[in-house]
């Protein structure tokens, strides 16, 4: 896939990234799972340190993809006393009083 800061995300890119993510980690847990249980047999090591890390570099390009788009669409959540001091409170008592 590729980089997700040339085209705006869609929701169902961000899905497809979700299920890499997933899939990914699985796998990677899987690998390591059965690197450790069984042992590493002398000719796969250099090959399953590379499906490692091949993994990892697209768990870390889904995570970005995902993050972008998080930053984007979600409304941030000001909940610390600098930004709730610096909200006018005024506007969100009034906004009901206004309708006719």
């Amino acid at each position: 896939m590729g980089g997700c800061y040339m085209i705006p995300e869609s929701d169902s890119n961000i899905a497809w990234h979700r299920v890499q993510l997933k899939k990914n980690r699985d796998a990677v847990k899987a690998l390591e799972t059965a690197r450790f249980a069984v042992g590493e047999i002398a000719g796969s090591t250099g090959q399953t340190k590379k499906t490692i890390a091949n993994l990892e570099r697209k768990i870390a390009e889904s995570l970005r993809c995902i993050a972008a788009h998080e930053r984007r669409t979600k409304r941030p959540l000001a909940t610390d006393l600098q930004s709730l001091a610096s909200v006018s409170w005024s506007s969100w008592n009034t906004r009901g009083v206004d309708r006719r």
